[in-house]
């Protein structure tokens, strides 16, 4: 069992640095790329500082604490993109009967699908929230450990989020268009205080489309810890990652074979 692990483990690890390897073969591609989305992150940071100069204060929100809402939010995104890119683009593989190469290997399917492919502009969205951090966020151990599961909590209800929503295309055939709408809804909501919604808004923000448990962090483990919302959180993390990956499995079973050949590691 153990030698098992360690050769997944293994075959994920040189997976990545492959992806890695192939994005830096185009260096100057590379550094345009990540830091366009760096840049554009940064506005949005500029956006909000200009509005919290008049506003000192939003439903309890500072400015500091916009800015660990982006720095998570990003982060979360750019490790989910990044490490598992083919989540977002599982809907194409599917509609296309691109899956037959994961299918032939010995490998868990649905891991070595997301983990083949690598978003070279999401590696922006990382450095952005390492920026921010470094700028806005608390530098001391304890601080670094709560940004790490914050991260972590983030990453796995983007991954797993989009995971369901692609793996609509079993159901339903094309699907590209309605995961994308999905995605877009999940990230959008993420980046605005929570504070600011009520009512049905607010409920649909932590059921529906899951964006309040990341766009609260800040507020309730990075400010102070608060257990409810913590179990909440990794509590949503845990049932997505669960039900995401059950929902493309049974989804799998409908599966029709595009007969394409190729080889993979």
């Amino acid at each position: 069992m153990g030698g098992k692990l360690r050769g997944l483990l293994l075959f994920v690890w040189t997976c990545w640095k492959l992806n890695l390897a192939g994005a830096m073969e185009f260096r100057m591609s590379f550094l345009l790329t990540a830091g366009m989305m760096v840049v554009n992150n940064a506005v949005w940071i500029l956006f909000w500082g200009l509005y919290f100069q008049r506003f000192q204060v939003v439903q309890g929100w500072t400015f500091r604490d916009v800015a660990m809402m982006w720095a998570v939010s990003a982060g979360g995104f750019g490790l989910s993109a990044v490490l598992f890119g083919n989540a977002y683009r599982l809907a194409s593989l599917v509609a296309a009967g691109q899956l037959d190469i994961y299918l032939a290997q010995p490998k868990p399917v649905l891991l070595h699908i997301l983990i083949s492919r690598m978003s070279v502009s999401a590696i922006g969205d990382i450095l952005f929230s390492l920026i921010l951090f470094a700028l806005f966020g608390d530098l001391t151990p304890a601080g670094m450990l709560k940004f790490a599961l914050a991260l972590l909590l983030a990453m796995l209800i983007f991954l797993f989020f989009v995971v369901a929503a692609q793996t609509l295309a079993f159901y339903i055939g094309s699907a590209e268009g309605i995961g994308q709408q999905l995605f877009n809804g999940l990230l959008a909501f993420s980046t605005y205080p929570t504070g600011i919604f009520t009512g049905l808004g607010k409920l649909l923000l932590f059921t529906v489309i899951p964006a309040g448990f990341i766009s609260y962090l800040p507020i309730g483990l990075l400010r102070s810890v608060e257990p409810l919302f913590l179990a909440e959180a990794a509590g949503i993390a845990l049932l997505l990652t669960a039900g995401g990956s059950a929902f493309f499995y049974i989804g799998l079973r409908r599966y029709s074979s595009g007969n394409m050949m190729g080889l993979r590691m």
